[in-house]
């Protein structure tokens, strides 16, 4: 099953058609002989309680549509750009969008040549989503992938009109956009609810135009809250929330609203094996659009403040080995030089358990919090670290533009295998020497440690995760800079406790813990 974005073409004319059981079966009652059958007739109670609820979705959706829009998006013909292609000038023949949604299509254009003579064009394109008025001057909220690299948009108001969007802001991180239409007068405008207050089980709303039908209501319920989808393209910073109101591809930017008429979510994605509705949708919270559009119409971009850090979940086992609490915290497993953590004195294998006064409990959770602190603010933290509690003071600075997007190369470094080598065969692996050469061509320089050259599959090392060609830089809080310093290292550890490993793979670093 994948994470799928919304943005396709869409309109349906919709009603809520929902609640065709809520226990009525139970409340018939014989009343009435006719012939041989008994006439049955619903309980006055049950129904009147179907007929309430029924005239609660009316009346939220009833609120809400007039500010609801259907949003068109034409892109010409243009060179297809490296972030089109994800990679450099591809050479001729060379598919540029192998690794994406278009390698078919590429493979079956023009005869199957691809792109040759066509000066490497990227087709027109026109696709479908929806938005949401959110103030009566003429603001639209609605997704990044509905508009992205759009040469023109178009809105369609409930009433009929079309406007031309303009001035539009995009923010690529939280999947979120502004577009504006001037000339419209005064709008209806959907009021922003409080995306904190809402509960699993608390029904809502989802309006948009679906399959190019537009104003569609479909209703469910909030099915899951603060919901991580690493898969989705856009996004990559939010919590979601997740609804089983049916949405389907047109539905993104569309809001997810409450029995009150306010918006709690603007819908995004689904999770799917057929690219459409299976029970499972996901919206982008209110109150983190309220945040990302006030920047968005301020200032045109969003800016975020960051630590520097890269962090991880704590496992069960990873909780044991630092003294920590499972769900109390996150684990520091690398600290990016010349950032706000490192001028504060983060260390790798830092328990964060508080910023700014506040738990931590998830990555998400510290991220979310680091991101919205006023730039050149000072910010207490406090970590555990070995075993005891301290308190750092970082400086909120902006998050650097191309910070995090650079990932080490992800190619085996067992071809350079040096004759100063040893096998940790209670472990499953053999490590080298990291030569120059080595440290060069897999990026590892300015780092020190052993490398691992050979993964045995039967063992601990390759169950979780362990691969030919990552460094290993610690063995526990102890580091190794040759082979002899990681010999001497793991000869006073047992898989029985734990053998704790500090390691830089191709996404950063991070800790692994072998355990039989």
């Amino acid at each position: 099953m994948s994470i799928s974005r919304l943005s396709l073409k869409s309109r349906v004319a919709g009603a809520l058609t929902l609640l065709v059981a809520l226990g009525l079966g139970a409340a018939w009652h014989s009343r009435a002989v006719v012939g041989d059958e008994p006439r049955k007739e619903v309980n006055p109670t049950a129904r009147r309680h179907a007929e309430e609820l029924s005239e609660a979705f009316h009346n939220a959706a009833e609120a809400a549509l007039p500010s609801v829009v259907t949003i068109r998006s034409k892109t010409k013909a243009h060179p297809v750009s490296n972030k089109e292609r994800g990679h450099g000038t591809p050479k001729k023949g060379e598919n540029p969008f192998e690794g994406t949604p278009f390698e078919d299509f590429f493979k079956g254009f023009n005869g199957g040549r691809g792109m040759e003579g066509f000066g490497q064009q990227f087709p027109r394109r026109e696709g479908m989503g929806s938005g949401v008025i959110i103030d009566k001057s003429g603001i639209v909220i609605t997704n990044n992938h509905v508009v992205e690299g759009a040469d023109e948009v178009i809105v369609h108001l409930a009433d009929g009109r079309e406007f031309k969007g303009e001035d539009i802001k995009t923010d690529e991180q939280s999947d979120l956009a502004v577009v504006h239409i001037k000339g419209a007068g005064t709008l209806p405008a959907a009021p922003l609810g409080d995306s904190e207050r809402m509960r699993i089980g608390d029904w809502v709303v989802a309006i948009g135009s679906p399959f190019e039908l537009d104003q569609t209501v479909s209703a469910g319920i909030i099915s899951g809250m603060g919901r991580e989808l690493p898969d989705s393209r856009g996004a990559k910073r939010t919590k979601f929330l997740q609804t089983d109101a049916a949405i389907n591809p047109g539905n993104s930017g569309g809001p997810l609203i409450n029995l009150s008429g306010e918006v709690v979510g603007i819908n995004t994605a689904i999770a799917s094996s057929s690219g459409s509705f299976q029970g499972i949708g996901f919206a982008i919270p209110s109150n983190q659009v309220k945040w990302v559009m006030a920047q968005l119409i301020k200032k045109g971009a969003v800016e975020r403040a960051y630590l520097g850090v890269g962090i991880g979940e704590i496992t069960p086992d990873l909780a044991a080995k630092f003294g920590a609490k499972r769900g109390e915290g996150v684990l520091v497993s690398e600290v990016y030089p010349d950032t706000p953590a490192a001028e504060a004195g983060f260390e790798a294998g830092d328990i964060v358990t508080k910023f700014g006064g506040q738990k931590i409990r998830t990555p998400r959770d510290l991220q979310e919090l680091v991101e919205r602190v006023p730039l050149n603010s000072s910010q207490p933290v406090e970590v555990l670290r070995d075993g005891k509690t301290q308190t750092l003071n970082v400086t909120a600075k902006a998050l650097p533009k191309e910070f995090g997007t650079v990932r080490l190369d992800t190619r085996r470094g067992g071809s350079n295998k040096t004759t100063d080598s040893f096998e940790a065969a209670d472990l499953g692996i053999e490590v080298s020497q990291l030569s120059a050469e080595q440290a060069k061509e897999l990026e590892f320089k300015g780092h020190t440690g052993v490398l691992i050259t050979s993964v045995d599959p039967e063992k601990a090392a390759a169950e979780h995760g362990l691969r030919e060609g990552m460094l290993i830089m610690k063995v526990g809080r102890t580091p190794v800079k040759t082979v002899d310093d990681f010999k001497a290292a793991v000869a006073n550890e047992s898989l029985k406790d734990g053998v704790l490993l500090h390691v830089r793979t191709a996404a950063g670093n991070r800790f692994v813990l072998l355990k039989d």
